[in-house]
């Protein structure tokens, strides 16, 4: 058998407006009650000062009184901003007294003096957390006191992929955390302040892949910290230990973002690690596009010959031996472990088959009949 049981804390719309209504009548009563004690008070007073003095202190404990009930009603009860979110942005402490009067002005507080001077005697103004603070609904000024309390700010998650270069980086972070990517961009090839400050040749190729949980506010130095500690953090087993071949750790992730360049498959990265090993050795150019298409900027289309003759780029690994200057993106973990632990083969060359995978060669001759073959089902696909 059911029993419906009644919700008692529920209000029908009769009552809602009846109990407003109440409240307004006895708030109309109240205050004229109040002044007219307070002039009886007065007139009592003046005819016996003695025998008023009970009086008097009733009379204040009873404006105290009033007043705290007023001031708790203003702070602990929540009023309605609207279902639209509204933010305040706050980079450091000193910009909290702007911070109130932005959210005066957007209608999510409503007595700043209040507000202030609670932050102020509680030392919140001094503790603040740079960030987002996202508002929306039903809050109340203990609500909002808690939210920089508790430091409750708006965050986002960014995925940096695997292979990304700096330039692209500073882009997704204009538009994702409105850093200034010129900006990011002089600090990305500031070579004195990555040495002194992370002990790297540069940003570039150290900025590690990951997906980051980041917070509106965060200052450029901060960012940048985060993702080379990552970088370490991952990395710091890799190279705790002396490493097997002959290069250093910054040609290690130079190699490696080569190879996470080239690469479309993962289970091709030794190969592709062991052509670059046994050209180093060898003492013949990488060859690798790239790098050229590094050193020119970036490229919307496939690179040519055109490029390579005209480029004087120390990025050009067709005009000058050996590993370029540095890195060329942000090698993921799986390319720098291929770029420390190449297979062991006899190849000298690769070339795209244009399925996703690559045919290796260990002489130019049977390299160029690999490019010849690619180029012939290029065109018998392209006919068809």
């Amino acid at each position: 058998m059911n029993i419906n049981i009644p919700n008692k804390g529920s209000f029908r719309l009769y009552e809602y407006f009846l109990y407003w209504l109440v409240t307004l009548i006895l708030l109309a009563l109240a205050i004229p009650l109040v002044v007219f004690m307070f002039i009886g008070f007065l007139l009592r007073a003046m005819s016996n000062p003695a025998k008023s003095m009970g009086h008097l202190f009733g009379f204040i404990f009873i404006i105290l009184l009033v007043a705290a009930g007023y001031v708790a009603w203003k702070i602990f009860v929540p009023y309605d901003i609207g279902p639209q979110t509204k933010s305040v942005i706050i980079s450091q402490a000193t910009d909290f007294p702007q911070a109130i009067k932005d959210m005066k002005e957007q209608g999510i507080l409503r007595d700043i003096t209040l507000f202030r001077q609670i932050a102020v005697r509680t030392g919140l103004d001094k503790i603040i957390a740079p960030g987002r603070y996202d508002f929306s609904g039903r809050i109340s000024f203990y609500g909002i006191y808690q939210k920089f309390k508790n430091r409750d700010i708006a965050t986002l998650m960014l995925t940096i992929p695997e292979g990304l270069p700096a330039a692209r980086l500073a882009g997704l972070l204009a538009q994702r955390m409105h850093i200034d990517s010129a900006t990011f961009m002089t600090w990305v090839f500031d070579t004195a302040n990555a040495r002194q400050k992370y002990n790297i040749p540069s940003l570039e190729g150290y900025l590690f892949p990951e997906t980051y949980r980041l917070w509106y506010g965060m200052s450029l130095d901060q960012v940048v910290g985060l993702l080379v500690a990552e970088f370490f953090r991952r990395t710091g087993e890799l190279f705790g230990s002396p490493i097997s071949n002959k290069l250093t750790r910054d040609e290690i992730i130079t190699l490696a973002s080569i190879i996470e360049a080239e690469a479309t498959d993962i289970a091709e990265m030794g190969l592709i690690s062991s052509v670059y090993h046994n050209r180093l050795k060898k003492r013949i150019m990488l060859q690798a596009d790239p790098t050229v298409i590094y050193g020119l900027g970036g490229l919307s289309r496939p690179l040519n010959r055109r490029d390579i003759r005209l480029s004087d780029s120390p990025y050009n690994t067709y005009k000058k031996y050996g590993l370029p200057p540095g890195p060329i993106n942000s090698p993921g973990l799986a390319a720098i472990r291929a770029a420390m632990n190449p297979d062991s083969t006899e190849y000298l060359y690769f070339v795209a088959d244009g399925k996703g995978k690559h045919i290796f060669s260990k002489t130019l001759k049977e390299h160029n009949a690999a490019v010849n073959r690619v180029k012939r089902l290029a065109r018998q696909n392209s006919g068809s």
